[in-house]
């Protein structure tokens, strides 16, 4: 067995202790997530039916940090670790998936593979978003280098992709569709169900609550989750590394972020940025990530990204083999080809 392995394996035993789910712990980070999003998607509907669009819009904005929250359940939920039912797991997460338009199953396949293949350079793909090397940047083509180069636009990643990603590349089950039944009916009946909450939702408010409310409630949450990912792997100091040398534990505690947030935005986004413990252990329960934190306090410092430092992530885009650090096109201009 190799040291790394071995390292790994320390790791998850130092751990293993958290990864043990409460089950009224876990309803009530439930009750606490669509309770309040139900309520603001209440108030929204009734505001606009009364005219009130500036309103409507307004409770647009709590309900879509709600709704990131519930789909931090759904995340749980996928590695089974929500409750100790593997069906309850995975029946919790197909309900959610009806709200955040994600197909649960299809969702925690490709998750999986991302955390398989996380900072491996010669596994990039399903899960992840897209980062080519300096130099595979240097090889394209000019007109693939400006397709890359829209990819990697803010607007892009932030405005347009999450919606296009949500809405309408999640309505099939996007490279899984050679792998049989079982993902063209998770994502189908996902379909069949948000097809029936759209119906609802215009009998009981009309098209100018679903436009005012739903529409961006989706589209404001699917941007912050998008974010949340983005710098959950993408910062300077991250880590990438090719097959022969990648390290299992290297990729999860160097190549995902501590994302530091205030204790408001954290208890908002269920300690998804306690990233870098995420990945050793998956298994734990977002509401015991900060109990890691306090018990083991050498993770505290690792990969931590405040929100600042976040925000100076954004124009980031190639990944520079040779300095070993994520690099804006700027400065892979600057350094030498």
């Amino acid at each position: 067995m190799s040291n790394e392995s071995a390292e790994h394996r320390l790791w998850r035993s130092k751990l293993d202790r958290y990864q043990q789910p409460n089950l009224p712990r876990s309803i009530l980070e439930i009750a606490l997530s669509a309770g309040p999003l139900l309520l603001f998607w209440a108030a929204g509907w009734l505001a606009a039916v009364n005219g009130l669009w500036w309103a409507a819009l307004l409770l647009a904005i709590p309900a879509a940090a709600f709704l990131v929250r519930l789909f931090m359940v759904q995340h749980d939920c996928s590695h089974r670790s929500f409750f100790k039912n593997r069906h309850a797991n995975d029946w919790t997460g197909r309900v959610i998936g009806t709200l955040t338009m994600t197909p649960h199953d299809c969702w925690r396949q490709t998750h999986a593979i991302h955390h398989a293949t996380s900072g491996n350079l010669d596994r990039r793909g399903l899960g992840a978003i897209e980062t080519l090397t300096v130099d595979e940047y240097r090889a394209l083509s000019p007109v693939r280098r400006w397709a890359y180069r829209v990819y990697r636009h803010p607007v892009v990643l932030f405005l347009i992709g999450p919606a296009y990603v949500f809405i309408i590349e999640q309505r099939l089950p996007i490279g899984l569709t050679r792998q049989g039944w079982k993902p063209w009916l998770s994502a189908m009946s996902t379909n069949a169900a948000v097809a029936v909450f759209i119906t609802a939702a215009i009998l009981l408010g009309g098209w100018k609550a679903l436009l005012l409310v739903h529409l961006p409630t989706m589209l404001l949450a699917s941007s912050i989750g998008v974010w949340l990912f983005y710098v959950q792997h993408q910062f300077e100091r991250t880590y990438w590394a090719r097959r022969d040398r990648w390290s299992e534990t290297e990729a999860a505690l160097q190549g995902s972020s501590h994302y530091d947030l205030p204790g408001p935005l954290r208890w908002l986004t269920a300690n998804i940025g306690v990233h870098h413990v995420h990945h050793v252990a998956s298994r734990i329960p977002f509401y015991r990530l900060q109990t890691v934190l306090r018990d083991q306090p050498e993770l505290k410092d690792v990969s931590r990204l405040t929100l600042p430092d976040s925000l100076r992530a954004i124009g980031l885009a190639l990944w520079d083999e040779a300095g070993q650090r994520l690099v804006s096109f700027r400065q892979a201009r600057l350094s030498p080809a």
